[in-house]
């Protein structure tokens, strides 16, 4: 068990900026000449995987090469992270990863086998979401405050899932129970499709989500929503209040972003930029996106992408220091 030092926490991806113009001058020949592999960190089938896809298919056109999806699930996407972070800067690795990945690991993970600030570099972000409070309906819970007033009454006995240690699951849930006082014991899931199996089976009974893989069995009944982070309600849960609209006060959205190796050319890294942001306008892509519960974020350029990922850090590392989170 690892406590995180106060120092860590304030310090994430500071020199993200740099790291694109390290093969500025590299020669982009004729690239992309052969397949492109976009890492994606999380699950095989699971909302990540699912999300990527939306891209790849389209992005592929557009570069008249193959976008292979491969997903790379395990410790909050530190696995598919470490895996691109090694890999060569030359367009043809690309990483895909929920902001909790980005974001949360550098915070709890002090020894991390890559430099999260130094060997990857920001392309640009796709989609802008919360994530899912829900519940196996025989607990009979209808709100965060039904979940909050059993917590209460039976401190120790419920135990809530996330995606794993260090998730953003992970994070919004330890928030909840510092700011009312609860006794929840954490079950880290290696993956959001066993997380979620188990809450349909009530092998554990509450967890948090990503916005889109429990839909389905929340519209069956399978599964109750709870509550969602966030900014807003997303377009997919326009019925579930947010927390902050529950009384509890965090509104910190989510996204995905691409991001390449250290060293890749600055060519590359633009031109990605802006094939992605225009994709993401087109309405077939937008209604995907809005269809996996995300709405699309206003095009950035990489620069701004990275210092946009500064901003959210500070918030989760904020988040992390008053839970006292400790990787596990």
């Amino acid at each position: 068990m690892i406590q995180v030092p106060i120092k860590r926490r304030t310090v994430l991806l500071g020199s993200m900026l740099l790291g694109a113009g390290v093969g500025a001058f590299a020669s982009t020949g004729n690239w992309p000449s052969r397949p492109i592999r976009l890492v994606v960190a999380g699950s095989a089938g699971a909302g990540g995987d699912t999300f990527a896809r939306l891209i790849a298919e389209p992005l592929s056109k557009v570069l008249k090469q193959p976008v292979v999806v491969d997903p790379k699930a395990g410790a909050n996407g530190l696995i598919a992270c470490d895996a691109v972070a090694k890999a060569p800067g030359d367009g043809y690795t690309l990483l895909f990863a929920p902001s909790s990945a980005i974001l949360i690991n550098p915070v709890i993970h002090p020894k991390l086998p890559y430099d999260a600030e130094k060997d990857l570099v920001p392309i640009t972000q796709i989609g802008a979401a919360g994530i899912l409070l829900v519940a196996n309906p025989s607990m009979g819970f209808k709100n965060l405050k039904d979940m909050v007033a059993y917590a209460k009454a039976n401190p120790g006995k419920l135990a809530y899932g996330s995606w794993g240690t260090g998730s953003s699951g992970h994070l919004a849930m330890e928030g909840i129970k510092a700011h009312y006082g609860l006794d929840m014991p954490h079950a880290p899931y290696k993956t959001l499709v066993t997380e979620v199996t188990d809450l349909i089976a009530n092998n554990i009974s509450v967890g948090f989500t990503d916005i889109q893989s429990p839909l389905q069995h929340m519209r069956s009944g399978r599964l109750v929503g709870l509550g969602q982070t966030g900014s807003q309600r997303w377009p997919a849960t326009q019925d579930l209040p947010t927390l902050a609209e529950q009384g509890y006060k965090f509104e910190a959205d989510g996204w995905y972003g691409v991001f390449a190796p250290a060293g890749t050319p600055v060519e590359i890294i633009d031109r990605l930029n802006a094939e992605i942001n225009r994709l993401q306008k087109t309405d077939e892509v937008r209604q995907k996106i809005e269809g996996q519960n995300m709405i699309v974020p206003p095009a950035r350029s990489a620069q701004q992408f990275a210092a946009s990922i500064k901003k959210d850090a500070a918030i989760w590392q904020g988040l992390a220091k008053t839970t006292d989170l400790k990787d596990k």
